[in-house]
């Protein structure tokens, strides 16, 4: 019976090992994905605020340029008619 007992805690040992393994496996499989994620969302917002910053200096750079501009009214196209035969 000790061949059994002994076979029985051998496979228990291997079981717990490779569970051991995997788990430590999910856990750095998790952390480099948290890591990647916050390294993503602090990438988006300082790129949003880049572009609202180069909105703003646009939207500044155009009220400077021409401030007694009045937009003009785009005129619509006279509409072509079709020669009648």
């Amino acid at each position: 019976m000790t061949k059994i007992r002994s076979g029985v805690s051998a496979a228990r040992r291997n079981a717990e090992s490779l569970l051991d393994q995997t788990m430590r496996r999910d856990s750095t499989l998790k952390h480099e994905q948290q890591r990647e994620y916050e390294a993503m969302v602090l990438k988006t917002a300082k790129l949003r605020e880049l572009r609202l910053a180069k909105e703003a200096a646009d939207k500044e750079r155009e009220a400077a340029s021409a401030p007694d501009e009045r937009p003009s009214k785009a005129r619509r196209p006279k509409p072509r008619r079709s020669k009648q035969t």
